[in-house]
């Protein structure tokens, strides 16, 4: 909003021309976002818990610490991110462009489903929110209608095609196909920071790490100059999706206020899917899809483990972990939760500086 109202004014008001900088309100979103999560932080948490009364419902077959640490913490926590995420980008980014907006309605879209899951969980006063089935469907339906977008806005082939990093200007055009592979990406992203949203704190470090990442990606990205010396495949108005990602890092910062450990808040579905939404959605308009599985391989990883237990009883009889996700796993066998969390930052950073590498490494 200020970048479409007050930067064409640069030559009449001192100090406009710095709107024109993609930098300059990047920064601008991240501590705009910050302030936001500062400031009614509180006031939320302090509503949700008069309207939740107990908090959120504890499943019964979880660890069994959790019967005692996390009764009585409120959920929707999300509300907060998505509040400070959405008035920080409506006044830094450019609002004319198309790839802000696309981004926005999976943001906003896998938000309202997680905000709906984690009200029925409430009103139930169990941990099954949701029908899973119907979730999916939605979550496929608002991704598909974003996929649209892009390949609108995105010229062709590049639109359709994925990109394949540590290679030069290696396309694979997928054609329609391309369709379900980026749905794909988006929903699975969107499920596996859910998936990891489990132990105070242990999602949004590492989707901040991963926003903090595509900002510089997108930002690379969208500069002819500097696309063109990475050897990246240019894609003109992706750098202003870097706004949105540091609006995203802004607003994780101001929720791991609250979500530290012991957590006030817990972030929910309403939260993690609509962070996962938007990591997915950002990494098919960058052409890094396969990038974000390196940056966020943390997310991979919890989400296999899911899939291996599944697999595994369903065949064998026997769980190859003693609980999954895998952060549930390290519970049962004894270790702190402030250790898990810590430790699996960790391989967050390693992992987003080996998927930064894809940048040089060509």
């Amino acid at each position: 909003m200020l970048y479409n109202l007050l930067a064409l004014k640069s030559e009449i008001g001192f100090g406009l021309n710095l709107l024109r900088y993609l930098t300059f309100r990047t920064g601008g979103a991240i501590l705009t976002a910050l302030v936001i999560s500062f400031l009614i932080g509180g006031p939320l948490i302090n509503y949700l818990k008069r309207k939740q009364g107990k908090g959120q419902p504890i499943r019964k077959d979880g660890p069994e610490s959790h019967l005692i640490t996390k009764v009585g913490t409120p959920t929707m926590g999300g509300i907060l991110i998505l509040i400070s995420l959405i008035i920080s980008v409506l006044l830094w980014a450019d609002l004319e462009s198309g790839y802000v907006w696309t981004v926005m309605l999976v943001t906003v879209g896998f938000g309202l489903v997680g905000f709906i899951d984690d009200y029925i969980k409430i009103a139930r006063r169990s941990s099954n929110g949701l029908n899973g089935k119907i979730k999916l469907l939605i979550e496929i339906v608002i991704s598909s209608l974003a996929i649209g977008a892009i390949i609108y806005l995105t010229k062709m082939p590049l639109a359709s095609s994925l990109s394949i990093p540590f290679f030069k200007s290696v396309l694979i055009d997928f054609g329609w196909f391309f369709v379900p592979f980026a749905a794909f990406v988006i929903v699975g992203a969107g499920n596996a920071v859910n998936l990891t949203d489990g132990l105070d704190g242990l999602a949004i470090v590492p989707v901040m790490i991963a926003a903090a990442c595509f900002a510089l990606i997108a930002y690379v990205v969208g500069n002819i100059y500097f696309a063109s010396y990475l050897q990246l495949n240019y894609i003109a108005g992706v750098g202003e999706i870097a706004v949105i990602c540091g609006a995203l890092v802004g607003s994780s910062i101001g929720f791991l206020w609250f979500n530290a450990p012991p957590a006030k808040v817990f972030m929910g579905d309403t939260g993690s899917l609509a962070l996962g939404g938007a990591l997915g959605v950002i990494s098919v308009i960058t052409k890094h899809e396969i990038v974000l599985m390196i940056i966020g391989g943390l997310f991979v990883l919890e989400t296999i483990s899911v899939i291996i237990q599944v697999i595994s009883f369903k065949f064998t009889g026997k769980r190859m972990f003693r609980m999954a996700p895998l952060h549930h796993h390290y519970e049962k066998k004894g270790w702190a939760e402030s250790t898990i969390v810590i430790r699996f930052w960790i391989i967050a950073i390693i992992l987003a500086l080996i998927g930064l590498s894809t940048l040089k490494l060509r």
